[in-house]
């Protein structure tokens, strides 16, 4: 029989900032030689020479850049709806289930001796990371500018992304051994 549910928060894939950059560079970049292919005329800008259209001899070879460009900017609308991580607090447990094959992680409260909230290093480049075992942390990151960090009675060390770290740490905090 399944606990009664405390908290409970879900991140998408399409929040992610680094991802986001990618994505509008990427259909940017398709626009402009979409503009370039209609465009074909060599042109001097400053500093700059951008030459003359390199395939026009093959009608419609630029439309192929408009519509990928289009791709992209579906596919990142898409991503705001695609699950990374539904984070569940129960009392005396945390559960972080991640996406399709990903595996669902359970932490026990009993074995957690010590927890904190802090708050990442101001980044835009920090990509999406589900269940990533680095340097003695395991990562679970989507978006948000906090986390909270739980470590238990083995040496594992959690790092959980959040956009709600306050409410989690006052959750979490009072059903810890001696907490």
């Amino acid at each position: 029989m399944e606990s009664e549910l405390l908290f409970e928060e879900k991140q998408y894939l399409g929040h992610n900032r680094l991802s986001i950059i990618w994505r509008m560079i990427l259909a940017l970049f398709c626009f402009i030689g979409y503009y370039w292919s209609e465009n074909p005329k060599p042109v001097q800008v400053a500093v700059f020479h951008i030459g003359s259209y390199p395939v026009q001899d093959i009608p419609n070879s630029g439309k192929v850049f408009f519509l990928l460009g289009l791709l992209v900017l579906i596919l990142s609308a898409v991503l705001t709806y695609i699950l990374h991580t539904n984070m569940r607090i129960y009392r005396g447990y945390m559960v972080i289930d991640g996406f399709w094959t990903a595996r669902r992680v359970k932490i026990d409260f009993n074995s957690v001796n010590y927890i904190r909230k802090g708050r990442y290093k101001r980044n835009i480049f920090r990509r999406a990371t589900y269940n990533l075992h680095s340097q003695g942390i395991i990562r679970f990151y989507t978006s948000g500018e906090e986390f909270i960090e739980l470590k238990d009675n083995t040496g594992f060390t959690y790092r959980i992304g959040s956009q709600r770290s306050a409410e989690i740490f006052s959750l979490i905090q009072p059903q810890l051994k001696g907490g």
